[in-house]
């Protein structure tokens, strides 16, 4: 198989890198603003976190809206195609707690 043909790096390609993982996963619950995004990753830089959501909005995982109003307020979303990643992110984060509680 050819690398170009993994689905493993087909998947990794979208949703892999240090925040997307953990930036789906608060977006699955809710919309967010772009100062509670920060707020919930606190590590993450206001660039890195900025060029995650733009690479997830270009791939169509997330929307961004931004509103007419000063200063404009900006929301992020789960896209319908988005939400398919629900059942991966919930086997993701079960995987998760057991690496925590295994480590702990």
């Amino acid at each position: 198989m050819r690398l170009e043909d993994c689905p493993a790096r087909a998947a990794v390609d979208v949703i892999g890198g240090k925040w997307k993982p953990v930036i789906l996963y608060h977006l699955l619950t809710a919309k967010r603003r772009f100062g509670e995004l920060r707020r919930l990753l606190p590590d993450a830089t206001q660039k890195m976190l900025t060029q995650q959501l733009r690479e997830l909005e270009r791939d169509g995982i997330i929307a961004r809206q931004v509103f007419p109003e000063v200063p404009p307020r900006v929301e992020y979303s789960m896209t319908p195609y988005g939400k398919t990643l629900r059942p991966v992110m919930r086997e993701l984060c079960k995987w998760g707690q057991s690496q925590l509680t295994r480590s702990s």
